[in-house]
């Protein structure tokens, strides 16, 4: 029986491996998507895999290999995407690309000739009969067309875009104001608003700036209104004419347009699409440049707008209009001007003009913009400004200078530089200036000649006389250099405002010198205490030898520094319209008065202390010694230090109230003959140098006596042809008067 079941399970084997082999001997069991190896295994198809690479079992199976997935070594190149098939993949070009062939697959990178179809004018878009189909690279944007506006809140350059017809901006008359020619113009604003359609917007801009021109040229019963409901009406006409040429504007074809009036008004225009450039806008009598980049409204890519309107009626609306000054620019005026007079009205020199860009955001620009205004010709006593107009709270407004600078002027031209866009104008204000005396300008220059004489002759007197030669001498040497070089280029260079680069050279020279003069004076006035402090004191020669050492890095080194400070931090400031000096904005001329006020005080204390320091040695000494004519001499001497030492600049602060005329005439007659005193008290009233002055006068006037007596004595003897003997005579002549005034030839 066992026999027989072990030849049956043999003859199933046997059937069973006949049945799952096919006629080449490969299983018949191998799964989907694989093909046969041999009897017992198979391999997976490409494009599939299994879990092991040769397949022996039934149980397994071939899945499909996802050749597009991460990470691929697939590539389609650029603008192209993969896409996987079962068993397979091929590359298609991306969404808003196209194969220059035509065909619509491919299989590698070498293959792609992916590029952008254009939408529009392939029609395979979906913009409306309101926005105009803009291709861009692999889509499209649609843009609302030129009359029409995004709905609020749906963004413009959108696929999905949805846009709305553009109406003429509202524009109505001025509360509170009555006047016929004022309601005829806005009649015909109105019936321009009634009737309009944006291919309208060029002949609509037209009419109202005719109509403008009309009514600015004729006001008629505007003129009898008060003035200050004149000035609302101004800033109401302003503001609407912006408004109204900003919207009309937009639905203009790209392009430049000029358009002009018998009275005057001029329009300047440009549409344009958005480029990065500068653009100019010119007018008869102002020209505008700006960074297109201003123009644009953010998040509205679509042509941008920029326009000059000039608008020279207008200034009979404004006439005895008001102007505000900064708090600043009145401290510069009143310092240089004294002050813009108050009961004068500013005078407009130019055209008024209105600027606009289709970015009405324009109060805080990223880049100025410049104008240039062409004018009148400047009167003297007028001062040329740069002005907007400011519209107040009660719907008037004022002049102001706030954001706007004046660049350059010249008699008939102004350049201004503004940081926001609205209604400018130059204005010619009055102001006060004090006229310069003339008995105070001959004693200055008058004064200042003949200082300069006498520090010259006393820095000769210095340097040629080795008698007086000492520390003190030094000190008095270089004062009388630097006043002499000070008061030359004052006198020669302070009013030459021609050249603003050479100009502020010679302010800063000037500030140089006079700051080292002043320097000096303080070591004169320390000086002079340190020696009457140790007269009777033993280390006396140490303290002198200190003095040597340090008098001269002091004397010009603290000058050079504070020179330095001021023109690194505000070097524009070197140099005003008037004089070559510093100006007086932001308190800069500080970098002069302080260090001034701060020597002289410090002189006046040394010296008082020195005062009173030798009025106790005076005391002290015998009687006989303090005879009267000494006393005087000394207390002469002590009065006119007070003039070397420059403690009488003290006065130029007492120069306020009734007696500020007779406080001018003192300071300036006692200032400007500082080297008077330094001459006087150093060389003439001192023995030393008076005997030295008398051997000179001598010398001088026996080489004088002698050269006549040779002169007589050469033309005898050429008479009788002796010219060796006049030529010894002359030769001992020579020596002998070395030998007999030999500090000539020392000095």
């Amino acid at each position: 029986m066992g026999g027989r079941v072990f030849l049956a399970f043999c003859i199933w084997l046997t059937l069973l491996g006949a049945e799952t082999q096919d006629s080449r001997g490969c299983a018949r069991w191998c799964p989907q998507n694989s093909s046969c190896v041999n009897a017992t295994a198979c391999r997976c198809n490409p494009g599939f895999s299994s879990f092991s690479e040769i397949i022996t079992t039934p149980t397994e199976t071939c899945d499909d290999i996802n050749e597009c997935a991460s990470p691929s070594e697939v590539s389609c190149g650029k603008f192209a995407d993969c896409r996987n098939l079962e068993g397979s993949y091929h590359c298609m070009c991306s969404p808003g690309y196209e194969l220059a062939s035509g065909a619509k697959t491919f299989k590698n990178d070498s293959e792609n000739t992916c590029q952008d179809v254009d939408e529009c004018s392939s029609g395979q878009h979906q913009c409306d009969n309101s926005t105009v189909c803009f291709n861009t690279l692999g889509s499209y944007s649609c843009r609302c067309r030129p009359g029409w506006k995004p709905k609020h809140g749906i963004p413009n350059n959108q696929k999905d875009t949805v846009c709305e017809e553009m109406t003429f901006p509202t524009w109505t008359p001025p509360p509170g104001v009555h006047s016929q020619s004022l309601s005829r113009f806005f009649d015909k604003v109105q019936d321009l608003r009634r009737d309009y359609e944006p291919g309208l917007a060029e002949s609509s801009i037209r009419s109202i700036l005719q109509a403008l021109d009309e009514l600015l040229e004729a006001p008629g019963d505007l003129e009898t209104l008060p003035r200050l409901q004149q000035h609302c009406v101004a800033s109401h006409l302003l503001d609407g004419l912006e408004d109204v040429l900003r919207g009309l504007s937009k639905n203009l074809s790209e392009g430049l347009l000029n358009f002009s009036y018998p009275a005057g008004t001029e329009l300047s225009l440009e549409v344009q699409e958005q480029v990065d450039r500068n653009v100019t806008l010119r007018q008869n009598l102002a020209v505008m440049q700006l960074n297109w980049n201003l123009a644009q409204k953010s998040g509205d890519p679509g042509p941008s707008v920029v326009g000059l309107v000039s608008i020279p009626g207008m200034d009979k609306l404004l006439a005895e209009a008001p102007l505000v000054l900064e708090p600043e620019k009145q401290v510069v005026l009143h310092e240089t001007h004294q002050g813009l007079l108050q009961d004068g009205s500013p005078i407009l020199l130019s055209d008024v003009i209105s600027a606009f860009l289709s970015n009405n955001n324009t109060q805080n620009l990223s880049s100025p913009v410049t104008f240039t205004f062409s004018h009148h010709s400047v009167i003297p006593r007028q001062k040329v400004l740069c002005v907007v107009w400011e519209h107040g709270q009660n719907g008037c407004g004022h002049w102001a200078t706030t954001g706007c600078s004046t660049i350059g002027t010249r008699d008939t031209s102004t350049i201004c530089r503004c940081t926001h866009l609205s209604s400018f104008a130059i204005l010619m204000a009055h102001y006060d200036v004090q006229e310069e005396d003339p008995v105070l300008t001959i004693i200055t220059y008058v004064g200042l000649s003949v200082s300069l004489l006498c520090l010259l002759l006393a820095a000769l007197t210095f340097l040629l006389c080795k008698a007086i030669q000492n520390t003190s001498t030094s000190l008095h040497l270089q004062l009388s250099l630097c006043l002499f070089l000070a008061h030359l280029l004052f006198l020669v260079a302070i009013d030459q405002t021609r050249h603003k680069v050479l100009c502020s050279i010679i302010a800063g020279a000037l500030h140089y010198l006079y700051l080292a003069a002043f320097t000096w004076m303080l070591l004169e006035a320390l000086h002079l205490f340190l020696t009457a402090r140790n007269l009777m004191v033993v280390n006396y020669s140490s303290i002198n030898r200190c003095m040597k050492k340090l008098m001269f890095p002091v004397g010009y080194g603290v000058p050079a520094v504070i020179l330095a400070i001021s023109a690194a931090s505000r070097p524009h400031l070197y140099g005003t319209p008037s004089r070559c000096w510093l100006q007086p904005e932001k308190g800069f001329i500080w970098g002069f008065l302080g260090p001034v006020c701060a020597i002289f005080s410090v002189n006046l204390v040394l010296f008082l202390v020195t005062l009173w320091i030798l009025k106790n040695r005076l005391s002290s000494l015998n009687s006989e010694v303090s005879t009267l004519r000494n006393t005087r001499m000394l207390a002469f001497k002590a009065t006119a230090q007070l003039f070397i030492l420059g403690c009488t600049w003290c006065l130029g602060i007492l120069q306020v109230g009734p007696a500020a005329q007779v406080m001018a005439y003192i300071f300036t007659i006692i200032n400007s003959l500082q080297g008077v005193f330094i001459f006087l008290v150093y060389c003439l009233l001192s023995q030393q140098v008076r005997e030295q002055y008398g051997k000179w006068s001598k010398g001088i006037r026996k080489l004088k006596t002698e050269s006549e007596m040779y002169t007589l004595s050469s033309s005898t003897k050429a008479d009788t042809s002796k010219p060796s003997t006049a030529c010894w005579d002359y030769s001992h002549s020579l020596s002998s008067q070395h030998r007999c005034h030999p500090s000539i030839w020392e000095a």
